[in-house]
């Protein structure tokens, strides 16, 4: 009996361990996650949707999924405040949004083509990365391009998540809190 109870002690404290540490890798990263998945989500439980517009080819896209998006306050602020959506701009599988199916068109001679969806979120302006901020009710808040270092990016987040951008300009704000 008494070897039954340490047995059962030793499973119990694996178990606990193991469910700590998956726990901790969630935390340690961004909870990716696709676009249909965010709007789903939206429906039941509404938050802002943050969506990095990407491409494979792209050196600074690589740079901010290797620096700013591992940085520990960036992770911690995206999942508490936002869906985060990897969105691959010449991805091929098509999406419904809106009543309205987005696809790739890209030609035979053509090697890429963009995404109808990336077009349409960062506005026709293609430069990568882009990140497209979407609100509460699936509309498109702003759009900023570039790399950006995770100590700048944390300002832009909050900015966005605090809904500060609803009352005052982003040069206000950035003076206030710097």
């Amino acid at each position: 009996m008494k070897k039954l109870s340490i047995i059962s002690l030793i499973i119990l404290s694996i178990f606990t361990s193991y469910n700590i540490n998956a726990q901790t890798a969630t935390n340690d990263r961004i909870n990716w996650m696709s676009f249909e998945e965010a709007i789903k989500l939206n429906e039941t439980n509404p938050k802002k949707i943050f969506i990095d517009v990407y491409t494979d080819w792209c050196g600074w896209c690589k740079k901010m999924d290797q620096t700013t998006f591992i940085d520990k306050d960036v992770v911690a602020y995206m999942n508490e405040n936002f869906y985060a959506v990897k969105f691959n701009a010449e991805q091929t599988e098509p999406i419904v949004f809106n009543g309205y199916t987005f696809s790739n068109k890209t030609s035979s001679e053509e090697r890429r083509g963009t995404h109808e969806l990336a077009q349409a979120l960062l506005q026709g302006n293609m430069s990568y990365p882009s990140y497209a901020f979407m609100s509460e009710n699936n509309q498109l808040i702003t759009v900023v391009p570039g790399y950006i270092e995770a100590y700048n990016f944390l300002y832009i987040l909050k900015y966005i998540g605090s809904d500060a951008f609803k009352n005052q300009s982003w040069e206000e704000y950035f003076k206030r809190v710097q």
